[in-house]
């Protein structure tokens, strides 16, 4: 047991690491060739957050555990959100001033809808893996179309432009791609067996393992993100990444049981776990879009979400 905790630890530990090299090398690559720094924010950067998400859920459908995909996609969303936005606004109200974040959020809303939609018969089949992948697709060209849209004085185009990696030489920035290529689906293969051993020592199912351990910890690099944006007054970038890591998480994180091992899923997935991860969406939205006053998300806010996540993780296990 102790062998597979410290594998798990490891594992997590080079996901996130290889994870951040693959978005350091991919965006100082595409800045050498020319792409403008919001394009690369709004696609490459917000793609990179849900990539230990994303070969983690390929990881687990391959190797029969569509269940703990699924888990990792809801779970990882509802983290992001309760956790990753409760502790970051707790240490500082959050801003929402882009009107970038304004037209994702939104987004997000429908595509929350449509994931809860498709996992309401507790059933996820290659169409409906299809029909997400294929939003992602979409998705991914209409933000590059609005980053050429982008009022120049949006706060999310300066805070984006300063965590651009600047003056890489293009080599360095290709062989950190392919160190991110190698070291992520190495790792991601490493932590699900580990955390699958670490589910059957316990008892617990593969679902609520995704939902927690593996989705807590895929989703603390974007905790560790969000405050340090926060430390720095990139309050729309935090937030940003968080909107954008959702999205991804679910168009992409949660077509990959779809696509790679359609069956049927553990039923909490659809009468619990998808209706918390859309209240929480809900939240957000309204707690982004007051109807008076500044539009921020302050400390009180933050702690309502940090409420429901320890609440959630409690209803979980007890």
């Amino acid at each position: 047991m102790l062998l597979n905790i410290t594998i798990f630890i490891i594992g997590l530990a080079i996901l996130s690491w290889s994870a951040d090299r693959f978005v350091y090398g991919a965006s100082a690559l595409a800045k050498n060739i020319g792409v403008s720094p919001m394009m690369i924010g709004l696609t490459i950067v917000a793609m990179g957050s849900s990539a230990p998400e994303i070969v983690v859920s390929a990881t687990s459908s391959m190797v029969g555990k569509p269940d703990t995909a699924v888990g990792n996609a809801l779970g990882s969303n509802i983290t992001n959100i309760a956790l990753v936005l409760g502790l970051t606004a707790i240490i500082k109200p959050l801003l929402v001033s882009s009107t970038t974040l304004k037209r994702e959020l939104p987004v997000l809303l429908l595509v929350t809808l449509l994931a809860v939609y498709f996992v309401a018969d507790s059933h996820l089949t290659r169409i409906e893996g299809i029909v997400l992948i294929t939003l992602f697709v979409l998705v991914i060209a209409c933000m590059g179309v609005l980053s050429f849209k982008v009022d120049k004085g949006d706060p999310l185009v300066a805070e984006t432009d300063a965590e651009i990696p600047n003056n890489v030489p293009t080599s360095t920035a290709v062989f950190w791609v392919v160190v991110g290529l190698i070291l992520l689906p190495t790792s991601a293969s490493f932590l699900v067996d580990s955390a699958v051993y670490i589910a059957k020592y316990f008892g617990i199912s593969d679902l609520v393992i995704g939902l927690t351990i593996i989705a807590i910890g895929t989703s603390l690099p974007e905790l560790a993100a969000s405050i340090a944006g926060v430390a720095k007054g990139e309050d729309d970038l935090a937030l940003g990444n968080i909107i954008g890591s959702n999205i991804f998480n679910i168009l992409a994180v949660l077509a990959m049981p779809g696509l790679i091992m359609p069956s049927e899923l553990d039923g909490s997935a659809a009468n619990r776990d998808s209706l918390v991860m859309l209240g929480l969406t809900i939240l957000l939205f309204v707690f982004s879009f007051k109807l008076r006053g500044t539009s921020q998300i302050n400390r009180i806010e933050g702690g309502v979400f940090l409420l429901f996540f320890l609440a959630y993780q409690y209803m979980l296990f007890m």
